[in-house]
Parts: C-alpha cells; sequence; structure tokens
C-alpha cells in the first residue's frame, strides 16, 4: 500500500519535538536551510529483487515515562539521572523497509531497446496505418524508444558544397517531440531499386551526380539474383573518396553532439553502404587501409556522437573501429549462424552493440533452416539468444513496411519481457529510510541498492536523484545530493548501494515528519534536466511508477 512513511513516525516524533522544542526554544516563525548530503558507496554484491513486507522499528522508549517539567529544568532530586535522560534524548530511531516489486509491463527507456524503420515525419500521420497513430493501432510503439532509417546521399547533398537538411530535420524535431532519438544511415547506392536493366541511375546510384562530374569513376556490374547491368561507383576512387569525406565534415558540423542524434552509422561504401559489393559483380570494395582511412577521418571530425561501423566490416577493420571507439552493428541477425558472438567483440571493448535482422519478420517464418546456401528461420528462442549474446543494446524490431505491426502481434508478450532485457535496466532491490530525532536535529538516511538487470551497461551520463514528494510526485525536498553514474560504468548484473541524507535542526521544521509526504528515486540523463524542473526521462523497472517517471517507494 502506497503510504507516507511519515505516517509512523507521528506518534513518538511529536513527542519528542514537543518536549526538545520546550528545552531548546520554539522558534517556530524561523524557517533557516535545511541539510542535505549524499553517497555513492561502494558495489553490492546483492542480486536478487527481493519482496520486503514493511518494517518499522523505533528505539525510543523512555520519553513518556519522563515528567516534562524535567526537561525545563531538572531539580536536585533528578539531577543524578540527567545523564540517564540525556542518552534517551539523544538518539530515537525508526526505520522503514519498503516493499519492492518489478514493473508489470514493457518498459521503454531511452538510448537502448528497440526501433521501427522511421522513414520521415510522415510516420506520425493517421493516415499511415503502421504508424502509432494509425487505423491498425499498431501497438509495436510502445516498445520503440528510438527511429532508425536512411537518407539519401544525394538529397542531403545535391550540389557541391550545398546541403538541405531540411526533411531530416522534420524527423528529427518529430520523434523529438516524442522524446526519441534518430539512428542515421547516408546511403550512397541501393540495389533494391533496379527493376530492370534500363532502370534510371539516379534511382539506385544515391551518390550525388556532381561528384561523377568532378571526375569520380563508376562501372558497370550484373546484379546477381536477376541479371540486370546497373552501374556503381568506384568505391576507391580519389574523388569519391574527397568528396565522401566532405560530407563527412558538413554533417559533423551540422550534427556533432546533436541530442536528436542516436548514432550514425559510416555507410560510405557498397551496397546500402553496408561495406560488401556481395550481390554487384563487377564492384570491388576498397583495401582495407583505405577503409581504416576513411574511419579515421570520420574519428577526426565527429567527437561526441556515436559512430557504427557497418556489418561487413570485418577482420583489421573491427578491430580499427573498435581502437577510434566506434562500434558495430549487424544486419544478419537470426538467419547466419554466429553473427551475435560477432559483437561481444564491441560488448567487451565496452560500446554499445546493435543488430537488425537478416530480413523482414515474416519472410524469415518462411525460412527453411537448410544452412549453408540458406538462411535459420526466426524463432522465439533464437530472438532471445541473438539478444542475450550479443548483449544488445539497440534492435530494430522489424525492416517491412509493417512496421513491426504483425512481429508485435504475434509476439507481445515476449517482446514485453525483452525490453527490460536488451540494454540497460535498472531495478530497486532494497531501499530502507532510518530517520534518527537526536537533541540537535532530525535525520532521514534514506539507504537503496539498484541492479542492472539488463544484458548491457548504460551508455550515457546518468543522474540519480531521491526527494520527498506529495501523492503526485511534487517534489518537496530533496534528500541529499544528486549522484553522477558515468557512462559506460554501471555493468550488466552489477548492483550498486546509494546513501542520500537529509537533516532538519531542532526548532525547523522536517519535510520528513509532515502528513502526506513520500520518498522518490528518480533517474535523468543531465544535471540541467533536474535543476530546471524538467520530468525524469529514465524509468526505473519497478511498481510504482507515477506518470511523471518517478519511482514512488511504497510501503
Amino acid at each position: 500500500m502506497t503510504e507516507p512513511f511519515s505516517k509512523f513516525l507521528g506518534k513518538f516524533v511529536l513527542m519528542t519535538a514537543a518536549a526538545l522544542f520546550v528545552a531548546c526554544g520554539d522558534d517556530s516563525n524561523s524557517s533557516g536551510p535545511e541539510n542535505t548530503e549524499s553517497c555513492a558507496v561502494e558495489e553490492s554484491s546483492s542480486s536478487d529483487l527481493a519482496l520486503s513486507s514493511v518494517v518499522v522499528e523505533s528505539s525510543s522508549s523512555r520519553i513518556a515515562a519522563t515528567s516534562s517539567n524535567s526537561w525545563l529544568a531538572p531539580s536536585s532530586s533528578s539531577r543524578n539521572d540527567e545523564k540517564e535522560t540525556s542518552a534517551v534524548l539523544a538518539a530515537d530511531t525508526t526505520k522503514i523497509t519498503y516493499a519492492l516489486k518489478r514493473f508489470d509491463g514493457p518498459i521503454s527507456n531511452p538510448h537502448k531497446g528497440f526501433t521501427v524503420p522511421t522513414g520521415g515525419a510522415w510516420v506520425f500521420v493517421p493516415e499511415f496505418e503502421y504508424g502509432p497513430y494509425g487505423s491498425l493501432n499498431n501497438r509495436a510503439w510502445d516498445l520503440v524508444s528510438y527511429g532508425s532509417g536512411y537518407q539519401q546521399w544525394n538529397k542531403l547533398n545535391p550540389a557541391k558544397g550545398v546541403f538541405d537538411w531540411t526533411e531530416l530535420e522534420k524527423l528529427l524535431n518529430a520523434l523529438a517531440e516524442r522524446n526519441m532519438g534518430y539512428a542515421l544511415r547516408v546511403l550512397p547506392y541501393s540495389p533494391s531499386y533496379i527493376k530492370s536493366s534500363d532502370t534510371p541511375e539516379e534511382e539506385y546510384d544515391w551518390t550525388p551526380s556532381f561528384v561523377y562530374e568532378s571526375g569520380a569513376k563508376k562501372v558497370s556490374a550484373t546484379l546477381d539474383w536477376n541479371g540486370y547491368r546497373a552501374t556503381v561507383p568506384v568505391w576507391d576512387d580519389s574523388v569519391y573518396l574527397y568528396y565522401a569525406k566532405e560530407f563527412a565534415k558538413a554533417l559533423a558540423e551540422k550534427y556533432d553532439g546533436d541530442p536528436r542524434i542516436e548514432y550514425i552509422d559510416i555507410r560510405t561504401f557498397g551496397e546500402w553502404g553496408e561495406w560488401h559489393a556481395s550481390h554487384l559483380d563487377g564492384s570491388e570494395m576498397p583495401s582495407d587501409s583505405i577503409e581504416m582511412d576513411l574511419l579515421d577521418y570520420y574519428a577526426s571530425v565527429f567527437k561526441k556522437t556515436q559512430l557504427v561501423l557497418p556489418s561487413s566490416g570485418m577482420g583489421e577493420v573491427y578491430t580499427h573501429a573498435l581502437k577510434l571507439g566506434i562500434t558495430k552493428r549487424d544486419d544478419g541477425f537470426i538467419g547466419i549462424p554466429g553473427r551475435p558472438d560477432s559483437l561481444v567483440r564491441a560488448y567487451e571493448a565496452n560500446l554499445p552493440t546493435i543488430a537488425e535482422n537478416i530480413a523482414g519478420y515474416t519472410t524469415m517464418l518462411n525460412y527453411t533452416d537448410v544452412i549453408p546456401g540458406g538462411y535459420l528461420k526466426w524463432t522465439p528462442q533464437r530472438w532471445v539468444d541473438a539478444i542475450t549474446t550479443a548483449h544488445l543494446t539497440y534492435y530494430v524490431l522489424d525492416q517491412d513496411s509493417d512496421c513491426g505491426y504483425n512481429f508485435y502481434k504475434d509476439n507481445k508478450a515476449l517482446a514485453d519481457s525483452m525490453s527490460k532485457v536488451i540494454g540497460y535496466n535498472f531495478t530497486v532491490t532494497k531501499a530502507e529510510l532510518e530517520t534518527v530525532i537526536s537533541s540537535k536535529d532530525t535525520t532521514s538516511t534514506l539507504n537503496i541498492t539498484v541492479k542492472n538487470t539488463g544484458v548491457a551497461p548504460c551508455f550515457f551520463d546518468v543522474y540519480l536523484v531521491a526527494e520527498f514528494v506529495d501523492s503526485t510526485g511534487k517534489a518537496l525536498a530533496p534528500i541529499g545530493e544528486m549522484v553522477r553514474i558515468p557512462k559506460a560504468t554501471f555493468k550488466d548484473g552489477a548492483s550498486k548501494d546509494f546513501s542520500f541524507t537529509y537533516k532538519a535542526p531542532v526548532g525547523k521544521v522536517s519535510v520528513a515528519n509532515q502528513p502526506g509526504v513520500f520518498v522518490a528515486l528518480s533517474l535523468y540523463e543531465s544535471e540541467d534536466a533536474f535543476k530546471s524542473g524538467k520530468n525524469p526521462t529514465v524509468r526505473f523497472d519497478n511498481d510504482g511508477l507515477l506518470e511523471n517517471k518517478k519511482l514512488l517507494l511504497k510501503l
């Protein structure tokens, strides 16, 4: 039951406070500052979430048996008892242990989790039936924490030195309005749009025309799945590489560190920018040295935003990327054995891992498990194994036009449960409040244990706050100071203990003792967000979440 802890302090607090006010003077017109302090203590070995019952303990015992006159001026007959009476006054303690349960339902948190294709701001109009406001009531969006999709290089960079961010800005703003970021891929080429040998080049070759006009070469190749002929950029051509870097520089100047950008895939080479030319007979990838040079350049212009190496960046190139802090994604999940294992290197390098299935969900259900030469079919167990083996932080729920609708319709319970597994997942496993009333002050100390029950660290700074609040979560007073947990330091499976202290001197009103006061915990993405009065954006995996995302501790 959710009740203010002050209910349990009432009787002995009032008795003690009354006596102390007589002894020290009732300065009821004064409202001096209340002292707070907090600290984060060393990591705990706590592992399981205990469903604790309420425990309220008090050490107050002798106040009622003492004459009130003796508090004011001890007589000669009572002076011999003065030392013992003072000892009684020195420490009256109440301890509350809060009941803790896991949250019943899916949890969507920032900088982790699931996405569906978001090709433009049009995804959010009611006319798009698979969108969050569409006619199909696609509840897969309940799990979506960020948008993802591709942009065409020639659309963003239509002429030499000219960049048009208009449509991308509309999408970023539409996502930001819904508290979501965007995972950006800028593609130079897509063989999916080669419909015949006469398909106009601009429909599938998204390298800007000015690049060729400036002297970059292209070759003719054959698409292996239907024999169509098509032109392809020469990926290691010096002019091509020059303008690819110029675009990277402009992209960094515009978006490096932009909070609306979740991460950026480096999609300079190959089909779909995936760093391979597997389906185009006649097209060859650049040497490892050229690929690593491009990674060096991206790392030199992007100082803040997370960069990503696509699927087919392997071997020494992959190793080099990790040294630069560039993580890895894989687009062959479920369908190709061993793909989750390939991401473990990025996880071990303390970087977020990213994945997408090899094909759409409904397509993969029809695979026949013929290996080699075919692909593994999608099964719930393979999906769970892929997420846990790769310690995934980000995953595309589906890549077909139905935007995860069929997947979520078929696997809602499983997907809801895995929303608490993928990436970080913070669960309060222990919470106790100890209040001590002495002759000098009332001190309330909140001790909590938090466990990361996800499969990956939290890859951004997170700020933990404890407060006294009303029943709606409105802050009444902080308990101690905000605690900063640096990015990538709260590892998966780890538990950490935190302590927050609130003090109110005798003669000052203690918020902790007032009726209707509760204790709440909050997680913020920045210190400024808390100080400016914004609601927290990160949710705990505990029962008691309020509409403003604060966790109200329950008795």
